[in-house]
């Protein structure tokens, strides 16, 4: 989503990850998902390596400036380790067979770990920039809606009124859908 708000031009593989391209595992050993590789020979293997290599300059530099805020960050750390290890749980009990915690316990982990502070911030303005989107919340963004996709109706219900309309607008939004369209699987040697 950065790269297009941005504007900049790129080529999307979509990968396998069970059947991960040589070409791939070449340029980034680790085999994760998004990798970069930039003109220039720069090779990017962190979301937010890439956003900030996207926005970072020229007309966007608001969506990198504004998401350098300590709040920001601190929300985006825990969004990466608390929040991302109990939704991981909570969508896939069954590969974590040592998990103690039930699953609701997981989600309220969850909610109180980063969706309640989603909500109080929400509640101030309408996005995570204030008023205009940063980021903060592209990064933020798709963990949100694959924890609201694990038990949609339960989702609804919360209590959580500014972070439901947050979401449905990014999900609502062209820059959302130009990101979702289905490509199929092709050659990095193609490229």
């Amino acid at each position: 989503m950065a790269m297009l708000q941005a504007g900049r031009v790129f080529h999307v593989v979509e990968v396998v990850l069970r059947d991960k391209p040589p070409e791939m595992l070449a340029l980034s050993p680790k085999g994760t998902v998004p990798v970069l590789h930039t003109p220039d020979g720069l090779v990017l293997e962190e979301s937010w390596d890439i956003m900030q290599w996207a926005l970072a300059s020229g007309k966007h530099e608001g969506w990198w400036r504004l998401a350098q805020s300590t709040q920001n960050l601190d929300l985006l750390q825990i969004n990466d380790g608390d929040f991302k290890q109990c939704l991981d749980r909570y969508k896939y009990p069954d590969r974590y067979p040592a998990e103690t915690r039930p699953r609701a316990a997981l989600r309220a982990h969850a909610v109180a770990a980063l969706l309640a502070p989603l909500e109080a911030r929400l509640q101030q303005h309408p996005w995570l920039g204030g008023t205009a989107p940063c980021a903060t919340d592209l990064a933020i963004f798709p963990f949100v809606r694959q924890f609201a996709g694990v038990e949609p109706e339960w989702f609804a219900e919360q209590g959580l009124p500014a972070l439901r309309s947050w979401l449905a607008a990014w999900l609502a939004s062209p820059l959302f859908k130009a990101c979702m369209i289905k490509l199929p699987p092709r050659s990095l040697a193609n490229l």
